[in-house]
C-alpha cells in the first residue's frame, strides 16, 4: 500500500534546479574522473578474477526497478545462501585494491551514470532491494513514502547512520530518509555534498 500524501519539501522550481544541477555535476564528474575510471578498470581487469563492473537491480523513484553499477568489490559467491544487508568485503572475499575501493567509496563512481540517467540523484536515500524492501515492510508501511524522491549518491542517512548492517539500522535510514524529503531543500543538498567529499577527502569512515 502507497501513502499518496506528498510529503516533498521541494516544489517544482527546486526539482527542476536539483535535476539540471545532477546532469551538470554527473557530465562533469565523469569526465573530470575518467582518468581514474580507466585506472581502476584496468587494474580489476588485470587481476583476473571476475568482471570490471557489478550490477545489481534496485527499487528507485516512484518505485520502479533500475540497475545500478558500481566497480566490483567482491566475489560473486559473497551471497551464495541468500542476500545481506552488509556484504563484508575483506581478505576472505576481495583483494586489497577492491577493499581500497571499497573503503574510500571509489567503488560507487559508476553511478556518476546512474545520476546522468535521471535513476538517480547526488543526494536522495541510498536506493534498495525489493527483498529487503519486503523485510522494512513487514515492520513499517511507511516505506513507500521514499518513493517520491530520486535515490541518491549520499544522504543524511548515509553520513550518520552508516552501513545498515541491521534490521533497526534499515528502519532508522528510512525515518531518516522521510525526515529528508519532508524538509529538503538547494541548501540542505550542498552542505550534505561538501560533507561527504570531505569526509572522502579527510579518510573518515561512514
Amino acid at each position: 500500500m502507497r501513502d499518496n500524501t506528498t510529503h516533498d519539501a521541494m516544489g517544482k522550481l527546486q526539482r527542476s534546479l536539483k535535476r539540471f544541477i545532477d546532469i551538470v555535476a554527473a557530465l562533469v564528474g565523469i569526465v573530470l574522473f575518467s582518468p581514474l575510471f580507466l585506472i581502476i578498470s584496468i587494474l580489476i581487469k588485470c587481476q583476473g578474477n571476475g568482471p570490471v563492473f557489478f550490477k545489481q537491480i534496485r527499487i528507485g523513484y516512484k518505485g520502479q526497478p533500475f540497475a545500478i553499477f558500481k566497480f566490483r568489490t567482491m566475489s560473486s559467491v559473497v551471497e551464495e545462501e541468500g542476500p545481506q544487508l552488509v556484504a563484508k568485503c575483506d581478505d576472505t572475499n576481495s583483494t586489497r585494491l577492491e577493499q581500497f575501493l571499497r573503503g574510500h567509496h571509489l567503488d560507487e563512481l559508476p553511478q556518476l551514470w546512474n545520476v546522468l540517467k535521471g535513476d538517480m540523484s547526488l543526494v536522495g536515500p541510498r536506493p534498495e532491494r525489493k527483498f529487503f524492501i519486503d523485510k522494512i515492510m513487514e515492520h513499517t508501511r511507511r516505506y513507500p513514502i521514499i518513493y517520491q524522491m530520486r535515490p541518491g549518491l549520499t544522504s543524511e542517512a548515509t553520513l550518520y547512520n552508516g552501513y545498515t548492517d541491521t534490521m533497526e539500522k534499515m528502519i532508522r535510514r528510512m525515518e531518516m530518509d522521510i525526515h529528508y524529503l519532508e524538509h529538503r531543500s538547494l541548501w540542505t543538498d550542498s552542505t550534505i555534498v561538501t560533507k561527504t567529499v570531505l569526509n572522502i577527502v579527510t579518510g573518515k569512515k561512514f
